[in-house]
């Protein structure tokens, strides 16, 4: 297979070929690894790859799950797989290795995936554009290489939009799952809390805001890999409700009633949205009022942005700080700090410094928030906002050469609607919907009630078939 075919095909396809003989797992293995081995030294969205080993589990594979015996990727987050090192994009991890399968990965690998490396990320995760001088130069957009693929899960978006893998892991914390699929033309759907396992050695992420997933190039493979992944797990502190039927069965199925739909066309505080982002939000509404559901230009819910963002900061910074101390707590005279960016090393300060109170406070703010938007999505369906406020950042534009919490705030301005439903705890998902006039993808945001991922499945279908994207394809 060549890699004009390879590009053809998503994961489900593949898995049908592999099911019917059409290839084998280590001839698709070796398609995956050829195209990485040809687009990274230009992308940079690969790390700690390891193929030798992605060859042995083909070649040892035997065909189950859902997608057989696929090519895959973890995102370099942390989750926890022997055979490949971790570095959480920081250079006081590199080379780290996490002796034990996560719950995740085990779901992963018992349908069919078989990783055979990681993606970039930035710093801790902790910014919307990858460019972490542990990976020795900023991943960059397979649309435009001047700018980001987005981030957290950066790599993983630049490395399904440049056809390494058609299906990656993927986490969203304040994001990073839908910032990177609007960036780079891509499907990304961020689950509802406690949809997807997070154990065995945590219970939660930044206090309730992360949760894992994937990003793919079609719906019907984000339905499927759900599918595969999703349903609590033993001990979790958290479970959202259990789905009734199977994610991809409800694909085809047509909507009962028409949907009312509350669309977001100004930011938070006045924060503006930049014309390409509009139009991307006026093409879905054309799109969905052409399917006959209702969107009404709605006004934005009582919440009390910049409050929300200081709490996002201060959660975040006590998460920097307990990861940090994790390593160097007992030693601490090593020059350690060098290796930290300076917003990381700052988030560390801060985080050491902020008072028991104020992390409380900031999970009370999560929580009300939760409350205010469960409230307000009661009359409607769905909720319709721009991924991102503005076109994917050109290069250097966000980057953690700043404190904290001015770092954080010009990320709130980026991706004003991604957070708060981190916060929520809803699954929203990236639609790709729209291209620039210079040729860069533009996302639209579609937000379901908590535990809503069958009709955010179902709809995002809808508009898949409506302004199909699976055939746009980054020259790189």
């Amino acid at each position: 297979m060549n890699t004009s075919e390879y590009r053809k095909r998503d994961a489900l396809d593949f898995a049908r070929m592999l099911r019917n003989k059409e290839l084998t797992p280590l001839e698709l293995m070796d398609c995956a690894i050829s195209r990485a081995e040809e687009v990274n030294p230009k992308i940079n969205a690969l790390c700690n790859t390891n193929y030798e080993h992605g060859r042995e589990l083909a070649h040892n594979a035997t065909l189950k799950g859902r997608f057989g015996a696929l090519p895959f990727l973890l995102k370099d987050s942390g989750l926890g797989y022997p055979n490949l090192l971790n570095s959480f994009g920081s250079r006081l991890f590199a080379e780290l290795k996490i002796n034990f399968n996560s719950t995740l990965t085990d779901r992963f690998l018992e349908d069919g995936l078989l990783p055979f490396g990681r993606t970039t990320v930035p710093e801790f995760s902790m910014a919307p554009t990858t460019e972490a001088v542990q990976n020795g130069g900023p991943t960059r957009n397979p649309w435009d290489r001047n700018r980001s693929p987005g981030g957290s899960s950066g790599g993983a978006a630049a490395a399904v939009a440049a056809g390494v893998v058609p299906l990656a892991h993927a986490s969203d914390g304040g994001g990073s799952i839908r910032i990177p699929a609007s960036c780079c033309g891509i499907y990304g759907l961020k689950p509802s809390r406690g949809l997807i396992p997070a154990g065995p050695a945590r219970g939660e992420g930044w206090g309730g805001l992360a949760t894992d997933g994937v990003l793919s190039r079609s719906v019907r493979d984000t339905a499927a890999a759900l599918d595969g992944v999703a349903g609590m797990e033993i001990g979790a502190p958290y479970a959202a409700p259990p789905k009734t039927t199977q994610y991809a069965a409800w694909l085809d199925k047509p909507f009962g009633r028409p949907r009312r739909i509350a669309m977001w066309s100004v930011g938070f505080e006045d924060i503006p949205v930049d014309p390409e982002c509009v139009k991307a939000l006026q093409i879905a509404k054309r799109l969905l009022e052409a399917m006959g559901h209702e969107v009404v230009d709605a006004p934005l819910p009582p919440v009390q942005f910049s409050k929300f963002v200081e709490a996002q900061v201060n959660v975040m910074a006590a998460n920097v700080t307990v990861t940090v101390n994790g390593k160097v707590r007992n030693d601490l005279a090593s020059g350690w700090e060098k290796k930290l960016e300076p917003a990381i090393l700052d988030a560390y300060q801060r985080g050491k410094g902020l008072s028991a109170e104020a992390y409380a406070l900031a999970i009370t703010r999560f929580h009300t928030i939760g409350r205010q938007l469960a409230i307000y999505i009661r009359d409607y369906d769905f909720i319709l906002t721009p991924t991102l406020m503005q076109p994917p950042a050109e290069l250097g534009l966000i980057t953690t050469d700043d404190d904290f919490f001015s770092f954080r705030t010009k990320v709130s301005r980026y991706a004003t609607f991604l957070a708060i439903i981190n916060a929520s705890g809803q699954p929203a998902a990236s639609l790709p919907l729209h291209w620039s006039e210079n040729g860069l993808p533009i996302g639209i945001q579609l937000i379901a009630p908590f535990g809503g991922e069958a009709d955010l499945l179902r709809m995002s279908a809808r508009l898949e078939e409506a302004q199909p994207w699976f055939d746009k394809i980054p020259q790189i």
